[in-house]
């Protein structure tokens, strides 16, 4: 195996890192507004509330990642997607104002009016996200030296949408999950029973996803075409869904949340298989698509790079695992919380 290879590798588990951590904090964001109880959102907001700061180093680590492997992408992506990634820079701060000032006052209209923040915040940053994968496994139009030549309208086609809704459901079925482990009594037994309703909403736009792909954005499973051994992955994916309704059902509920996050990692697994080499297909001319190889730094970057993220990724994986343990107890509030 390649250095390149091996970065495309570790992307791949940085993002789909921050979409297991993060993706349940929007779950909740977007959970938020069913309960009424004020008690009851702050008991919400407080199973989060020690961990979401943290979850989002798995972004900026990515980014990182991204510009020292593959300056290219990087420079297409965030210059190209620049409006959605602003529109979704917004949304991460409206999260991180809300979650901060609700408490400050003690009014009713200023927690609802933070509350609402919290949830829209939570529904557009998931949304963009979606869509901003949805555009990678769609792909772009770019022109011979690798630039976007697109619209920021052209972004927001049916299909990269489609994938938006797919992660807000994805995320509230995993925000869901979280909560099942981390409340109890009257709220958590209400809460039980969102998550089949998730999961059912989660499998429809799953599935229509899945129709789109085959019949839309035919690249993406060639792959599978090619190797049928790699069709293990999709399976693998669908048991891992379908055993989150079972263990829910036996109360098992780290298990269900353990599921839950397999499928997200077998989903980002079929996002990589279906573009690999590629990480921006171009829908133009596919010979201006950005790979691995020609849009990657020198080889003697990516081995420093590797050296130096041999040494850092233990050190966030020790500071998560730590953080997790020591709150791994149900939620209750008290003098600090918020």
């Amino acid at each position: 195996m390649n250095l390149h290879i091996i970065w495309f590798t570790l992307l791949g588990v940085l993002f789909a890192g921050y979409a297991i951590l993060d993706g349940f904090d929007f779950g909740v964001g977007m959970l938020l507004l069913l309960v009424r109880d004020d008690h009851e959102r702050r008991l919400l907001l407080n199973s989060i509330g020690p961990v979401w700061d943290g979850n989002e180093v798995w972004l900026v680590t990515g980014g990182g990642a991204m510009f020292a492997a593959f300056p290219g992408v990087y420079a297409t992506t965030f210059s190209g997607f620049y409006l959605v990634f602003m529109a979704l820079l917004l949304a991460l701060i409206f999260r991180a104002v809300s979650i901060e000032f609700r408490s400050k006052e003690p009014m009713a209209w200023w927690r609802r009016l933070w509350d609402s923040c919290f949830f829209l915040g939570s529904l557009l940053a998931a949304l963009l996200l979606g869509a901003f994968v949805g555009n990678l496994a769609h792909g772009v139009p770019l022109n011979h030296a690798g630039n976007f030549t697109g619209s920021f309208w052209s972004l927001l086609n049916p299909y990269a949408l489609l994938v938006g809704v797919t992660t807000v459901a994805l995320f509230l079925m995993h925000g869901a999950i979280y909560l099942v482990m981390k409340t109890e009594g009257a709220l958590h037994d209400r809460i039980r029973g969102w998550v089949n309703n998730a999961i059912i909403f989660f499998i429809i736009c799953a599935v229509t996803t899945t129709l789109a792909t085959l019949l839309y954005v035919p690249h993406m499973v060639t792959a599978f075409r090619l190797h049928p051994g790699l069709f293990m992955v999709p399976l693998l994916m669908m048991l891992a869904i379908a055993n989150v309704p079972r263990e829910i059902h036996h109360r098992r509920d780290w298990a269900a949340f353990c599921s839950s996050a397999g499928a997200i990692v077998l989903l980002m697994a079929l996002l990589g298989i279906g573009l690999f080499p590629d990480l921006v297909y171009a829908t133009n001319q596919a010979a201006y698509s950005l790979t691995i190889y020609n849009a990657s730094s020198t080889g003697h970057t990516l081995g420093v790079m590797l050296v130096i993220a041999f040494i850092g990724m233990p050190l966030v994986l020790l500071y998560t695992t730590y953080i997790y343990w020591v709150f791994r107890h149900k939620v209750g509030l008290d003098a600090h919380s918020y």
